[in-house]
């Protein structure tokens, strides 16, 4: 059995890149930023796996004498900062449009539409941070039934509901019809339902989220394995990202940590393939909500569980790990940062090691991925696999 494992440690960034300006993100880093607030975080096995030794790192990470897996770090080459840009470059997709954004809330002519179509009015319709609006306009959510969207910097339009108001699969159906109307002048990336429980004063955002995603232009590297005749295992909200395209197997997450046992339950099944996975967490409740302490934590949470990762891992098998965009806690709002991605490749049989520098783009860890698993790879990237490969 032959397998490649990629996790996403969702908003990782470890520094700006050269066009960070153009997104108003200079001076971002990511991970140089948590570790110049933590300075004694423990992620000793990451710095093993090379995370300190990449070029331009900053030297807070700490570099380690030992390393066990391959290093670099990834240049994005799509026009974006955004989860589905980061991960669809992550399978071989070059966003060169980038999805619309509406900093200033939706068009009434659509909102009109959409609260037709729902049979309800909406509250909010303004750009606003997930936790404080659902804060502010909660209690009047609560009192009317009206659900609250809003949106971002991203290519978004979020709904957030009380589950005790709009239960979650009602929430999903609000979602879905917004799906459908949001193409054409209005088409966004994702449509998320972003359920919330709690009292005023004490809500928080439960595990049911869902991403309702526009589907890949083209096929991407999940298509190119499981055309192959091969699984393609989609860990957390991958199979929303991707809107299911490519995907033969799928199970979604509470949190990283049940995503990581998620992810080393299926590295011990038996099959040839894909396991892609997303951990949120990093991005949902500490990049986005401007927390370094606790993004600290998540990072040291997934290095106690990194080294059963790869006792899970059979021989044969490729680990990546990498992230889809930067979202630094110490910069101004609320919103992901343009920036440069870790790229850490470890298999029990590859080379220990390699700099693998700066690579051109995102996509060639698919290039690698595919060329790892033998199958025909018809998206952009080039594969590094003959600079870690025994």
């Amino acid at each position: 059995m032959k397998k490649a494992i990629l996790v996403v440690l969702d908003s990782l960034g470890i520094g700006e890149m050269p066009d960070a300006a153009s997104f108003g993100d200079v001076g971002v880093n990511t991970l140089g930023h948590i570790v110049s607030v933590v300075p004694d975080i423990k992620i000793d096995n990451l710095r093993s796996f090379g995370l300190g030794n990449i070029d331009g790192v900053d030297p807070g990470v700490g570099k380690a004498e030992v390393i066990v897996a391959n290093y670099g770090k990834a240049n994005e080459l799509s026009n974006g900062k955004d989860t589905i840009t980061g991960h669809w470059e992550l399978a071989g997709i070059i966003t060169q449009e980038p999805f619309l954004t509406f900093h200033d809330g939706f068009p009434e002519e659509f909102i009109k539409k959409f609260e037709e179509e729902i049979g309800i009015e909406v509250l909010g319709n303004y750009a606003a941070s997930g936790t404080e609006i659902i804060k502010v306009l909660g209690p009047e959510h609560i009192a009317t039934g009206k659900p609250i969207v809003y949106t971002s910097a991203d290519s978004v339009f979020q709904i957030a509901a009380h589950e005790e108001v709009i239960p979650p699969e009602r929430l999903y159906e609000i979602c879905r019809i917004a799906r459908k109307l949001l193409v054409g002048e209005w088409q966004v990336g994702r449509v998320i339902a972003r359920p919330f429980v709690g009292k005023d004063g004490d809500f928080s955002r439960t595990s049911n989220r869902r991403d309702f995603s526009v589907s890949p232009p083209a096929d991407t590297l999940l298509d190119n394995i499981k055309n192959a005749g091969q699984t393609v295992w989609a860990v957390g909200k991958i199979e929303d990202i991707f809107n299911k395209a490519g995907v033969t197997d799928a199970v979604h997450t509470d949190s990283n940590l049940d995503g990581i046992n998620k992810t080393i339950e299926t590295i011990k099944q038996e099959f040839d393939g894909f396991i892609f996975t997303n951990l949120v967490d990093f991005d949902a409740k500490f990049g986005h909500r401007r927390d370094a302490e606790g993004y600290a934590g998540a990072l040291e949470e997934f290095d106690v569980k990194l080294p059963e990762i790869v006792e899970a891992m059979g021989d044969e098998d490729l680990l990546i790990l990498c992230a889809d965009h930067g979202n630094d806690p110490s910069y101004e709002g609320f919103d992901h940062t343009r920036e440069y991605i870790p790229v850490m490749a470890y298999g029990k049989r590859m080379k220990k090691g390699v700099n693998l520098g700066t690579l051109n783009s995102f996509a060639d860890i698919g290039a690698t991925i595919a060329d790892h698993l033998g199958v025909k790879y018809t998206c952009a990237g080039e594969s590094f696999l003959s600079k870690i490969k025994l």
